[in-house]
């Protein structure tokens, strides 16, 4: 029997997958993923994921560059590839946003030749259907009537259960797109620590990458108003886990918080079914009665990607942090999370600076760094000059790891977009804001032309 359809009889075996995502610091891979908004050129309005020039379109095109259908009821809505043709898949969000989720790579050198060959791709195949892509964290100016939605059943279930939990869930869904980053660890004392410290550490991070302004054509008040958007999204799923901070934090610790977070869906024969709102719980105790058997691991893994704590733990640890953004930031926001995660002094270094942040000053970070991005100043603390501080340990730990390219350079140069950022004291949003200000005459149409992907 596939492992992943094994049923899982206890609690205990839920631990199952985290230790299995185990590994040797020798074997640690990066896996990079980045959402990003098609667009028509003729009217920069969305796709839509019929005719001949739609979202399906473009992936059906795509395949001539050895990627294979993923099929939901006779649809191509994602491709595949296999491991000797680079891996990855590319998925759709909910309102078509295009989603490369990249294969296990070695090095930050790697994740950009990845990158430099997707964007190549779509690019070609986009140029031909009349399609762009915009790097941005929300969409400056769509409405959320105007935004289609792709033939996932997921979405469907999602769509109805989000606004009974939040105001802003269906802005997540249609009008939001992320960057993140999917790194390993060696043990559970390592994957402790590296949550601890990348949690306290996000909102460095979304000051940092922070690409949201606008909504509705105007600015919104906010530099990561994607952000801001999960703050009333649905709080059984999503922000800031205060339990990973407690001496007990561990993997059964994160069990107990994931056997509580509602359901969305359960998976059979090739179709969704509705269990909004019943705990993964009650699904192992075999008391759902929308369907009367155990969990199986496939349950459980489709489960834990259902919930959007800012840091996921899966066989992995997922960076939330980001907004979407530009090709530079993609690389950049990988090469900074490995810079402080995957060198040992580094990862040292970041988990000193934060051992003593209590909650207060972690809740205040998050919110300060959504509303005011790299000028945001918190319990005296400036967080552009923090910023620099974290940056300069993430640049120190690319170095110390000396992986060279074929022209003899660290992989500290992908961290290039955040040294002019932190330099500056700007964010992208800060060089939005002051260009829709300055330059764009308030029209965020601009947008599409100036930050394609």
């Amino acid at each position: 029997m596939n492992k992943s359809m094994q049923i899982i009889e206890s609690k205990d075996d839920l631990i199952k997958p985290f230790i299995d995502g185990e590994k040797d610091p020798k074997d640690f891979k990066i896996g990079t993923e980045h959402e990003k908004f098609a667009f028509y050129f003729r009217n920069n309005k969305p796709v839509p994921f019929e005719g001949n020039n739609g979202i399906e379109a473009l992936l059906l095109s795509l395949k001539k560059f050895g990627w294979e259908s993923i099929l939901e009821d006779k649809k191509t809505i994602g491709l595949k590839r296999a491991k000797n043709l680079g891996g990855g898949t590319i998925t759709l969000e909910p309102a078509g946003q295009i989603e490369l989720s990249g294969a296990p790579l070695k090095n930050i050198h790697e994740t950009y030749e990845e990158l430099f060959e997707h964007k190549r791709q779509v690019d070609e195949i986009g140029n031909e259907l009349g399609i762009g892509f915009l790097g941005a964290g929300l969409t400056p100016d769509w409405s959320l009537e105007e935004m289609p939605i792709m033939p996932k059943n997921r979405y469907q279930i999602m769509k109805n259960y989000m606004p009974k939990k939040g105001n802003l869930g269906h802005n997540m869904m249609f009008r939001s797109t992320t960057i993140q980053v999917n790194l390993d660890y060696s043990s559970e004392a390592d994957m402790v620590k590296k949550f601890r410290t990348s949690m306290a550490l996000q909102p460095i991070a979304t000051a940092i990458f922070s690409n949201s302004p606008f909504l509705d054509g105007n600015l919104n008040g906010f530099k990561s108003y994607r952000s801001e958007i999960w703050t009333d999204t649905d709080p059984d799923r999503t922000g800031f886990l205060p339990f990973v901070f407690e001496d007990s934090m561990g993997y059964e610790q994160y069990i107990d918080y994931a056997l509580k977070v509602p359901m969305y869906f359960i998976y059979r024969d090739g179709k969704y079914i509705d269990v909004a709102g019943k705990s993964f719980e009650t699904f192992l105790e075999g008391n759902l009665d929308e369907i009367r058997e155990k969990p199986t691991y496939l349950d459980w893994e489709n489960h834990l990607t259902t919930i959007f704590p800012e840091v996921r733990l899966k066989s992995f640890l997922e960076m939330r942090g980001a907004d979407g953004g530009t090709f530079e930031n993609v690389c950049s926001l990988s090469a900074f999370w490995v810079g402080l995660l995957y060198d040992e002094v580094s990862l040292n270094t970041a988990s000193d600076l934060i051992k003593d942040w209590g909650l207060d000053k972690l809740y205040s970070l998050r919110f300060n760094a959504a509303k005011y991005g790299l000028e945001a100043k918190i319990d005296g603390v400036d967080l552009l000059n923090l910023s620099r501080k974290v940056f300069e340990i993430s640049r120190d730990g690319l170095k110390r790891r000396n992986i060279l390219n074929s022209d003899s350079k660290s992989e500290d140069i992908y961290l290039n977009p955040v040294k002019s950022f932190l330099e500056n004291g700007k964010s992208p949003s800060d060089e939005l804001i002051e260009k829709f200000s300055n330059n764009w005459d308030k029209k965020v149409v601009n947008m599409y032309k100036e930050y394609t992907f």
